[in-house]
């Protein structure tokens, strides 16, 4: 159960979907709007498609070399 004051501040309602989160740092609860943005603001910065295109390249030059 959740303390009445914590569903305030969170703006949690009866029936709000909460996600369970363990972390090196402990067991973290929050709502999925929450972890997206947990999760954006982690990725932020990040050129995932351009890593996963140079890792692309790379292993076409080993196969082509080899």
């Amino acid at each position: 159960m959740v303390p009445a004051e914590v569903r305030q501040r969170a703006g949690l309602v009866a029936g709000s979907t909460l996600l369970l989160l363990e972390t090196p740092s402990g067991v973290v609860l929050m709502t999925q709007r929450q972890l997206l943005e947990r999760v954006r603001a982690e990725l932020s910065g990040l050129d995932l498609v351009g890593e996963l295109l140079a890792e692309r390249r790379s292993a076409a030059e080993r196969e082509d070399a080899g």
